[in-house]
Formats: structure tokens, sequence, C-alpha cells
């Protein structure tokens, strides 16, 4: 048989096919295998000729390479020759590209950075054209950790866990054999934010007012929140809107309240806020009160004071006084003014005239929308003129009077006219009785015998024509203490004289303490007498004695007035008015039309003084005074209502007399003062 060479077509025609596999682009690490072929004949060897032009010969037509690198790619080529006669080449086959690619992994993060203090990361390490890996993640301490899934996951991330990660792979045949490191990441961890719930306004809430919830959160990263609302931790609103409006709040509104926010496209979310609670009352109280007193003489100063109950700052106050168009069902409020804010309201006459006499009251507001209180309390102002010419004498002339005793008062009519008598207010409006009374020319006395508790009222001078002068505080008190004080007021300059006085004429033990507004201005050693040499506006107050076994006196006002000021005494008519056979008192009504019938005339000057009105906020005033002013027991304090048969007056300090007017609100008007 011939050689098989012999029989084969020409060598130099015969071309070789170079295949290889895998037939796709290799990495780093892989192995590759090129096969050469000749199909027509065998007993050949075959040559394979790298990119760099070195040459290997195969007897089997495969060439493995191992481990490829990037150096490794290019373009191959083979040819064959015959083992009996190697010099005999066939043609080279077409050349193969082998294209090695550089592998770097790619590390991503979720959910994004920045995260929170708490929340659970995960690290994924990709290389996507092959299998068979195995990865290593490197931390920002260098630690390294091999996980076989390309993932890492950090439970409950720390701000320590925060910093650059990075990751690579290598070949689980080949553990040696490993990618490039990937792009790094920087992890932020911050601290899990905590909202902060503020409340406006932030004083006690009264039904009806509007309060704003504002919840606050620390950006931490987060373009946008979104707020969860919650009361007494149930969740009650969840919107975009970081604010929580309450309009009209009734008492189930009251309760703890905080917030939270979750991101609004992401899975971050922030603490739990503190707790504001929000407490709401019932409709406040609103008080009015007068200092020093209520009955005054022109030319003296008082004070309005309008207070909230159980409240905090943040009002202000408005002014009225009570009109009537001599109908009472035409009752209406005149605004006089507004005050500046804070939780007392101060307004100041400090130049009263008689056309200031009126019944006042005032009302608060605060809040946006505004909230208003109800109206206050009313207080009547009484402002006296001068009138020197009728005296009231009262025997023995002190303020307070032990029960059983006798008591003489007497009005001395200086310009020789008569008509003048003692009139007197307890439960009702009356004279002495005969008994009691006695007139001698221009002098005519009240004397009663043998006191009693019931004798305790309002006394004055009245004339024949209806003029009242000098009203005083006369109390009369079944204890054993009782305080010697000045009836009229004390003119500065003069000197005042206190005794603590006994129902038993010769105790024991004559020590005794003196008070003025609940503080001690003396200790007596022995003794049971107070004087003060030279009286100042200063000493004016609320003065009572105490005695270490028998107890303390009722509390009683010195009033203190200018040097060289006249005798002032209440130059008011009194008028009563009937309908229909039922007795309908509207005194302050009555007071303004009596005011016309006297013929009182103003002076430009006066008119300026009435206009003198000063407002202060927050002025401090005498706790213990203001008290009293209001429960002391030297004053009587009755309400005059449709009721009520003729005009009536209450006692008040030493000089003063107290009263209040009871009227029906109608409509409400501005007018300036």
């Amino acid at each position: 048989m011939a050689p098989a060479w012999i029989c084969d077509p020409d060598v130099n025609d015969v071309k070789p096919t170079l295949t290889m596999v895998p037939q796709t682009s290799v990495f780093i690490g892989d192995s590759v295998t090129l096969i050469c072929e000749v199909h027509q004949s065998t007993g050949w060897e075959f040559i394979f000729i790298t990119p760099k032009n070195t040459q290997s010969t195969e007897t089997t037509g495969t060439k493995t390479i191992r481990s490829l690198q990037v150096s490794d790619g290019g373009e191959y080529w083979c040819r064959a020759r015959r083992r009996e006669n190697p010099q005999v080449y066939t043609q080279y086959s077409e050349p193969i590209t082998v294209t090695v690619q550089d592998i770097t992994p790619t590390l991503t993060v979720q959910p994004r950075t920045p995260v929170f203090t708490g929340d659970t990361v995960t690290l994924i390490c990709e290389i996507h054209q092959s299998t068979g890996w195995e990865f290593i993640f490197i931390t920002p301490s260098n630690t390294e950790f091999n996980e076989t899934t390309g993932t890492k996951t950090i439970r409950s991330v720390q701000v320590s866990d925060g910093g650059e990660y990075t990751c690579r792979a290598r070949r689980k045949e080949n553990p040696q054999d490993y990618t490039q490191n990937s792009e790094l990441i920087i992890l932020t961890v911050q601290e899990r934010p905590t909202p902060q719930v503020s409340v406006w306004p932030d004083y006690l809430l009264f039904r009806g007012e509007t309060v704003n919830l504002r919840c606050v959160i620390n950006e931490g990263g987060v373009s946008s929140w979104q707020y969860s609302w919650y009361k007494d931790d149930s969740i009650i609103q969840q919107n975009k809107h970081h604010y929580y409006t309450i309009r009209s709040v009734t008492e189930s509104d009251a309760g703890k309240y905080t917030c939270k926010g979750t991101e609004t496209r992401g899975s971050r979310y922030s603490h739990i806020s503190n707790a504001v609670t929000l407490t709401v009352s019932d409709k406040p109280q609103t008080v009015l009160s007068v200092s020093p007193q209520q009955w005054l003489t022109e030319g003296d100063s008082v004070t309005l004071m309008c207070e909230v109950i159980n409240s905090s700052t943040g009002w202000t106050f408005s002014w009225f006084t009570v009109q009537s168009l001599y109908s009472v069902n035409k009752d209406y409020y005149q605004l006089m003014s507004n005050s500046s804010g804070g939780s007392k309201g101060i307004y100041t006459v400090s130049s009263v005239t008689v056309k200031h006499t009126g019944v006042y009251m005032c009302r608060a507001e605060r809040g946006d929308p505004v909230y208003h209180t109800e109206y206050s309390n009313t207080q009547t102002l009484w402002i006296t003129g001068v009138s020197p010419s009728v005296s009231l004498i009262i025997r023995p002339n002190r303020s307070q009077h032990f029960s059983s005793e006798s008591l003489s008062l007497s009005c001395e009519d200086h310009s020789n006219s008569t008509g003048w008598t003692v009139r007197r207010y307890t439960d009702k409006l009356k004279p002495c009785s005969s008994s009691d009374w006695r007139s001698t020319g221009t002098t005519s006395t009240c004397t009663i015998r043998s006191l009693s508790t019931s004798d305790t009222g309002v006394y004055w001078c009245q004339s024949e024509s209806g003029e009242k002068l000098h009203p005083v505080n006369i109390s009369v008190h079944n204890a054993d203490v009782i305080l010697d004080s000045p009836v009229h007021p004390v003119t500065e300059g003069d000197p005042l004289t206190l005794r603590c006085l006994y129902r038993d004429k010769n105790p024991s033990n004559m020590r005794a303490e003196f008070y003025k507004d609940g503080s001690v201005v003396q200790n007596q050693t022995t003794g049971d007498m107070m004087i003060i040499p030279t009286v100042s506006k200063s000493h004016e107050g609320f003065y009572y004695c105490k005695h270490p076994e028998r107890g303390e006196s009722p509390k009683s006002w010195i009033s203190v007035r200018a040097a060289g000021s006249s005798s002032r005494g209440l130059n008011l008519g009194l008028c009563l008015g009937l309908s229909s056979g039922v007795v309908f008192l509207i005194f302050f009504l009555v007071l303004l039309w009596c005011y016309k019938k006297q013929k009182f005339s103003q002076s430009p000057s006066a008119v300026s003084q009435q206009q003198n009105i000063s407002q202060t906020s927050d002025q401090k005033q005498t706790e213990d005074g203001y008290n009293h002013l209001h429960t002391g027991d030297a004053h009587i304090y009755n309400s005059i209502t449709n009721k009520d048969t003729s005009a009536v007056t209450q006692a008040g300090p030493s000089d003063a007399v107290y009263s209040q007017v009871n009227v029906k609100k109608k409509k409400l008007k501005s007018k300036g003062l």
C-alpha cells in the first residue's frame, strides 16, 4: 500500500480549521482550548502560533491555555505538517481572536446610604459574566469576610460600621485566582433622628381655642418625610404635613401627642418623638377687682385689675362700662380701651372725676383666631364731690365695735341749714328708729343703745332732697378683740394711733401684735397700742391686731389723704323707680339721673382729669390687700337686683362703701372713652 500522503491531494492546498472552546470572551484566570483540525487525512502534527509569534507543536491538534491573563489575548493561527515528512506544511488556518477581559466586581449597598443606626444593610458584590466565584468583602478596618452568595448583611448597623467598603472574587476551582477589587463604596451611618414636637400656643388651653402641633425632624439626608401623628399611642393622622391643628378644642382632645417620620420614597424612619401633653379646661373665669376701694373722691387714683383665674400669660384685655338708656332692656357694653398682654391686666385712672362713676367690667382675649373669655363680674365706682358743710360725727370714733355696746352717729351742719339725718343700710335701706332719734337745731343724732351684728352696715348723712354725704363702714362683732382705728381718712403728716380693744376691759396680758397687709409691723412686749407719729401714703392698707390669748381682731382699711385736702363726702341723690307695682332698682341708671338733677358741673380741667387714664401691664398689687378686698371681715358685700326695694350701698374700708350692681348683658358697642 502506498503511503497515505501519496494519495493526498497537494498538501499546499490543505487549510486547517482553528476553533476555540469556549467560543465567548474569557476572563482573567479562565482556561481556553484551541482546536486545529485537518479533515482530509490523518498523520498530522499541529503547530499553534500565538499573538507574540511564538509557536508550539501539539500532536493531538488541541492546545489548552490555562489561567489566562490579559496579555494572552490576541489572534491565534495554526497549521499542520506531516509526521513522516515534517517539511511538508499545510496552509495557515484563518486566525481566531482570544479576548481576555479584566474582571472587576460591582459593589452596591441596599438601602442607599446614608442609613440610620439600627437599620439592616446589605452589601452586594456581583460578577455578571460568569459563575463559579466566591466573594471577599473588605471592611473599613481591612477585615475580610468570605461569602459564597455575593451578599453580606449587617444587621442593626451602628455609626462605627460606617466607612469605605470594597469586594473582590476568586475562582472556586482555583482559590488563588482573584479578580480586581471593586470600586470603593462609602457607607454612611447616622444616628436615627428623634423628632421634636412643639405646641403653640404653649399655655393652658380652654375649650374652644385653637392649638397647633409641629413635628420637626433633622433631615438626616431624607428629602421628604411622611408624618404620622399619635394621640395616646393611637395613630390619628398620616400625611406629608409636619403640623397638626385642632380647631375649637374640647376636653376630649386632652392627652399625650407624639409624631414619627417615614421616608416618602424609601425605608428609613425616625424614632417616636417626645410627648407633649395637652390639657383642656372649661371656659376661663375672668375676675375684675378694684384697688384701693370703690368709693372715691375727686382727684383720687383707682386701679381696675382684670385677671384670668388659673391661666397663664398670652392674654390681652378689654375694658367696658355698662350703660343704660333708662330701660333695663337696653343695657349694653361700651368699649373703653384695650390693654397690653400679661396674665393680669391693669387699668389705672390717675385722677378720678365724678363722671368716672359707673359700672365696669373686663374681658380677655388671645390666639389666632381670637378667643374671647366670658365677661367678668361687674365693679361699680362711685366718685364723690367736695362738700365740707356737713360732718358725720361717730361716738366712739372707730369703725369696729363690740356687740351690746352703744353707738352714736350725728350729722352736724356747719352752715346752719336743717334737714340732715343719719341713714344707714344693713339688710335694707332705713333711718334710725324713732326711739333712737333726736334732733337739736342743726344736729341730728342716731343712737343705738345695744349694738348687734345686724347693725353692721353703711351709715351716712342725707338731706331732705336726697343728697348723701360721708358714707362710713361700721362693723359689729361678737369677738373678744377688735381694732380701734379711725373711721375717716387720716391726713398725711398727722399721727395715727391704733389700739387693740378687748371685751374684757382688763385682761391679764395686755401685749398685742399689729399687722399691716398680713405682715407684722409692731410686736408689743407690753401694751396694746401702736402709734405712727407721721402718716404717709405708704401707711395705707389693711390693719388688724392679735392678742396671744384672745385671738386677732377683724381687719380694717386705713385710708390716707393728701395734706391740705378738704373734707370730702358723697354728694349723690338717690332715686327710686316703680313700674306696674313692682319695685325695680337700677342703681347706676338712677345715679346718672340724679347727678344731672343735682346739677353737677365739670370744669375743663376736670374733663382733662377724666381723660388722664394710664394703662400699665402687670403691676404688683399687695396680695393680702387684694384678697381682703373681697373677703375682709370689715366689709359688707351685697348684690342689688331687681328684687331690691331701694338704692343700696355696701360697706367698704373705713371711709369707703362698696356695692355691686347686677346688670343684664345685651349687646356690645365699641366706643372710645
